[in-house]
């Protein structure tokens, strides 16, 4: 009996959240991250080595430093020519997180070190960003089936290869 009303409790919590989200737009229903307007540009630079994430999943400022680091972009020299700094980075502040969940900047500009994101993750074991088909959290698409569509949603969650089991 415990358990019925606990998972009612729960799922009252859940519909209530859903609704609220729903009602403010803040990026309810599909979970679509993506801005209606992509700029070709971005996905071709940005995604020839990684996802090419949603704007959304990070504050304007967060972008800023990012396009104006590139030349040590985590690692690697992901330079461009001022042009194409210059009209990426004006989309991407203009596209940038504004919702309450990503307003304060994470960690060294990582969308995987988010107060948001590490909530979201919780019961991903450690295990599991090591596996070959994960490497890291940043390789969203490992679990997230429609991550290049920025949809990230429970509905477009897959368990990757060599996970035994679910989630915590």
């Amino acid at each position: 009996m415990k358990r019925v009303k606990e998972h009612m409790v729960r799922t009252i919590k859940w519909l209530w959240m859903a609704l609220l989200c729903g009602l403010c737009g803040a990026y309810a229903g599909d979970h679509n991250l993506q801005p209606a307007q992509a700029l070709h540009a971005y996905g071709q630079e940005c995604a020839a080595c990684h996802l090419a994430y949603p704007p959304a999943l990070l504050p304007a400022e967060s972008w800023q430093r990012i396009m104006g680091g590139l030349a040590r972009h985590y690692g690697a020299d992901a330079s461009l020519d001022a042009a194409q700094v210059q009209t990426i980075g004006q989309w991407l502040h203009s596209q940038a997180g504004t919702y309450k969940k990503v307003r304060a900047a994470p960690e060294q500009d990582r969308i995987t070190r988010s107060d948001w994101f590490v909530r979201e993750h919780r019961k991903v074991a450690p295990a599991v960003w090591q596996l070959p088909s994960v490497k890291s959290p940043a390789q969203c698409a490992a679990c997230h089936t429609r991550a290049e569509q920025g949809q990230f949603g429970e509905r477009e969650l897959r368990s990757p290869a060599g996970m035994n089991g679910g989630f915590r």
